[in-house]
């Protein structure tokens, strides 16, 4: 160990560090501390375990549930929210249409020019906007007025180019990726806030009233004509390119999945019949909740800590913003029990959420001989100087196991919807092609958790179906598919020449 250490300090001229680094590790071993923290590790990982056996089960407890929630109200941990499109994009769609898209810690403003039949997106232009903190648990108006003043400074800035005809209102699709409970394409009721938000006094509002009231304080002329959820919307921005587009999945900051259901599936439908036969329906699979989810204290601990404990559990396992905070309990574990930083427990490693996903993603990802990526970022972050080489592998594989877990968790899902749909299983003669958008940073951006998911859903359905099912990337899928959205249901549909 000391000579692999020694190399490292004449690569990185920080002899004094890796120095400091080699005492720490011959402490460790000498006291049996290493083994203790490789325990921990180790006994992590088992606890973590996702065999094909497992996720198969996953799947199948979904699955019960997805069929719960589509019987009735409240049937089901999970929601299976009926979102009323029935009409998907068809690509003729025309016009200048706008979208507000409030996912999580940032929100976007888009501007859509469709061209008409065959033309698609003539043009696109988008803002993203950080919400300060302060106001993701303040009051319903400091929030909403907060995102209309952005809204409108992005109107303001339009050109002539952009002059609606006389009498005509700005039409807008509003994808909020909170769950909400429908009562119209244009209107929706907050059931609960997730993702860090907690507003109090928003929950049971029309989330499209509360918009729409700080529209008119701020004389912004625009109206909601889609209200969707991100999944909805990404499902509804991939079909009007690609008519295969069945379902999509969000894997970002939070976790969900959308997919179209047959009208008679749906006992809990009482509205008027379909003409399409169809119906997208939200799943709000987050907030999926099982015996057989591989958690661990570290997760349950997390659960305790959050604004919602005991619910969006599926979500705090795979999506982007709990990843790191898994992997920062389990070192500081690893700190106060095997003393794997030194004697004393580095102040930052107390700090709830200071790693990032982004941040795991870079460690875990590192191809550098000497994982200079991990030390930089555990000094730079974490205020952490002292780590050899082996000790950096250590946390790569913690990054890993956390990935790992999330990501084949990811694929029991989509095979649940899979399954829900009727296409995890090839039907004589028939050749169906089945096109899953994703859309979220951790999909688009880490790396090793894409492959898993993606190899991970072809073991589970075998090549045979894996050959007909792709997961296709859909950048700023839900935005877009709002416009697009607003544009299938614009007021001036009969007027358009």
């Amino acid at each position: 160990m000391g000579k692999v250490a020694v190399r490292v300090a004449v690569v990185c001229g920080v002899a004094v560090a890796v120095t400091a680094a080699v005492v720490v590790h011959r402490k460790m071993k000498k006291s049996g501390k290493w083994e203790k923290a490789m325990e921990i590790v180790k006994e992590f990982e088992e606890k973590c375990a996702t065999p094909i056996s497992k996720l198969r089960q996953v799947a199948d407890a979904m699955l019960v549930e997805m069929h719960a929630g589509l019987a009735s109200e409240g049937g089901s941990k999970l929601k299976m929210l009926i979102s009323y499109v029935d009409n998907l994009p068809t690509g003729n769609e025309k016009g200048l249409f706008y979208a507000l898209d409030l996912g999580g810690t940032n929100f976007r403003v888009l501007r859509l020019h469709l061209g008409g039949k065959g033309r698609g997106i003539v043009s696109k232009q988008f803002e993203e906007v950080s919400i300060p903190r302060s106001l993701m648990t303040g009051t319903s108006d400091a929030l909403f007025d907060f995102i209309v003043a952005e809204l409108a400074k992005f109107v303001a800035q339009e050109g002539m180019d952009f002059e609606l005809r006389p009498g005509r209102q700005r039409e807008l699709g509003f994808t909020f990726s909170f769950p909400v409970l429908q009562s119209s394409i244009s209107s929706g009721t907050l059931v609960r806030w997730t993702k860090g938000f907690s507003i109090e006094e928003t929950v049971g509002r029309d989330v499209v009233a509360e918009l729409t009231k700080a529209m008119e304080k701020q004389g912004l002329n625009m109206r909601v004509s889609a209200f969707v959820n991100d999944p909805v919307g990404t499902l509804a921005g991939g079909r009007f390119t690609n008519n295969d587009v069945v379902a999509a999945v969000i894997l970002g900051t939070g976790s969900n999945a959308a997919y179209v259901e047959r009208a008679h599936a749906i006992p809990k439908w009482h509205g008027l019949p379909l003409k399409s036969g169809e119906m997208v329906i939200n799943t709000e699979w987050g907030n999926f909740k099982s015996s057989h989810l591989p958690l661990t204290e570290y997760d349950h601990e997390l659960d305790a800590e959050t604004l919602h404990p005991g619910e969006q559990i599926y979500e705090k396992v795979t999506s982007g913003m709990y990843l790191g905070e898994i992997v920062r309990k389990v070192l500081r574990r690893m700190a106060e029990e095997a003393a794997f930083f030194g004697d004393t427990v580095p102040p930052k490693l107390k700090v709830p959420f200071i790693l990032g996903t982004p941040i795991i993603s870079a460690m875990h990802q590192d191809t550098s001989p000497d994982l200079k990526v991990v030390a930089n970022r555990l000094k730079d972050i974490l205020e952490i100087s002292n780590t050899s080489l082996k000790m950096r592998k250590v946390i790569v594989e913690l990054c890993n196991i956390v990935a790992t877990r999330g990501a084949r968790l990811s694929a029991a899902g989509i095979l649940s919807i899979l399954k829900k749909m009727g296409r995890d299983t090839m039907r004589e003669g028939e050749k169906q092609r089945t096109v899953i958008a994703m859309d979220g940073g951790l999909y688009e951006h880490y790396t090793e958790y894409r492959n898993c998911l993606e190899n991970t859903l072809n073991e589970l359905v075998g090549k045979e179906v894996s050959e007909t099912v792709v997961l296709e990337l859909a950048n700023d899928g839900s935005g877009i598919g709002a416009a697009i959205l607003a544009a299938c249901h614009s007021k001036y549909l009969e007027t358009d020449e």
